[in-house]
């Protein structure tokens, strides 16, 4: 069997600071409250507090406490003493996974793509197809019988947080809920919007070059650019702090507006990343850019990042969505 290939430098910085976040959540050193636990607003907080650092560590310490949130969610065992997490659920077009019951437990075998943190977690929850549904389960994936694919992560943004496709061979898996739980769980949208406050540290940390241009001399051009930064940043911050609100005041969605509250708060939070990048790319033109690598490394990090909002698809979908009737949505 070949070997794994070994993991770039940008990586495996990443799956150290990856490592050492976890250890410092289970040491009591760091806090990401449950959504919906009454402590939302701090969830997020601290979301944007990791990614504000480094977003490829974020979207891995993303991953880890989102699939804490799910495991508690569907009433599952939650992760041990140094586990590392994943929540590998995307669905593009392609052979995907599928899931087999074998005896009390499942076997998953196929490809699964964008498996963030393919190289440094331990378990992962992953989506895989059982007939004609789509079911959750928890694996251990650091075994022989999961395989990152060489050269299906060719990433300049978010390189570091090391998402290749993964091979699956009969790796033993556990299901995790019913059928469609995932996606019909209150949790799903309130995950949505935590990915989201990562953005919003990502756009923080962009705007920094541009705080420290205006700080250093009196230019209009550049004043007015950080103006409309500043307003943009707080009104994303205003609303996920509103959402926090709203999602501790309905943990159980009983109102059903968890998934039209994502759509929004994802599309509002996306549009401000991008004119925040905007923004400090005028301002400040081409030299943080060329010689300030943290800076230009969080730009094409962010830029790749809210990727996961699908653009006029996504907002598409929101509009459809509020063009059903009240009864239906």
């Amino acid at each position: 069997m070949p070997a794994v290939p070994a993991l770039t430098a940008e990586a495996a910085t990443t799956a150290e600071e990856f490592a050492d976040t976890v250890g410092r959540i289970e040491n009591g050193q760091l806090s990401f409250p449950l959504p919906g636990s009454g402590l939302t607003r701090e969830r997020f907080e601290a979301l944007r507090g990791v990614a504000e650092s480094g977003l490829c560590t974020a979207r891995l310490v993303e991953g880890h406490v989102d699939a804490t949130a799910i495991l508690a969610e569907l009433e599952a065992s939650p992760p041990s003493p140094g586990q590392l997490w994943g929540v590998w659920a995307a669905e593009p077009p392609g052979e995907g996974l599928t899931a087999v019951q074998k005896g009390a437990g499942w076997v998953l075998n196929g490809l699964k793509q964008y498996c963030s943190g393919a190289h440094s977690c331990t378990h992962a929850l992953v989506t895989a197809r059982e007939g004609d549904s789509r079911r959750l389960f928890a694996a251990r994936v650091d075994g022989a019988g999961c395989r990152p694919v060489e050269g299906t992560w060719q990433a300049v943004g978010m390189a570091g947080s090391d998402t290749p496709d993964v091979r699956f061979t009969d790796v033993p898996a556990a299901a995790v809920g019913g059928p469609e739980a995932y996606v019909r769980r209150p949790g799903f949208w309130h995950g949505g919007i935590g990915v989201a406050a990562c953005w919003h540290g990502g756009a923080v940390a962009a705007s920094r070059v541009l705080r420290e241009a205006a700080a250093g001399r009196t230019e209009p051009h550049t004043d007015a650019h950080l103006g409309a930064v500043d307003v943009q940043l707080y009104a994303a911050g205003a609303l996920l702090e509103r959402a926090a609100g709203e999602i501790d005041a309905d943990p159980l969605d009983e109102r059903g507006e968890a998934r039209l509250r994502a759509m929004r708060v994802r599309a509002f939070v996306e549009s401000v990343c991008r004119q925040v990048l905007d923004h400090v790319g005028r301002a400040t033109g081409a030299g943080p850019l060329c010689h300030d690598a943290a800076h230009a490394r969080t730009v094409a990090d962010l830029s790749v990042y809210i990727r996961q909002h699908h653009a006029e698809r996504d907002l598409a979908g929101l509009g459809a969505f509020l063009a059903r009737p009240e009864g239906e949505r």
